[in-house]
């Protein structure tokens, strides 16, 4: 959202059409909600900025190509920083809510405890099926359902 909102501020001022503190604060709020998921879509964000500019001035529309060489490379940082943020806001919040297992981060952070995917599956599946085995009362759970 940031980087769409000063793109903005960067093609109104090249254009020569500067953009008021009126037309900014709608375009921000725009841009706010039209910007959640062009940073984890590698070339949306170009996307998302023209649709937000032909929304709210659409004379401007024709410089996005100003920024056109440069948005590979932001496209990138921005798709780094969000998965930056997403994985520190999954530590704070296992830690918030105690559910996160500190001794292994640690492990793992340390190179102690390299990756292993076969961790991630459930401990009763079926290596015939690749399902997980039924547990008892399931059969109730699937009659409530």
């Amino acid at each position: 959202m940031i980087y769409m909102t000063m793109a903005s501020l960067y093609i109104a001022d090249a254009l020569g059409t500067p953009m008021s503190v009126g037309e900014q604060i709608p375009l921000l709020l725009f841009l706010l909600l039209a910007s959640k998921g062009a940073a984890g879509v590698s070339g949306a964000g170009l996307a998302t900025l023209a649709g937000g500019l032909q929304s709210h001035k659409p004379a401007l529309v024709d410089g996005v190509g100003l920024i056109v060489g440069i948005d590979r490379f932001m496209s990138e940082a921005r798709a780094l920083t969000n998965f930056a943020g997403n994985a520190v806001a999954t530590v704070l919040i296992g830690t918030w809510t105690k559910e996160i297992d500190n001794g292994r981060v640690r492990q793992v952070l340390a190179g102690d405890l390299p990756f292993d995917e076969t961790t991630l599956l459930d401990e009763q599946r079926s290596a015939a099926t690749g399902l997980p085995e039924p547990r008892e009362g399931d059969e109730k759970e699937l009659a409530k359902a």
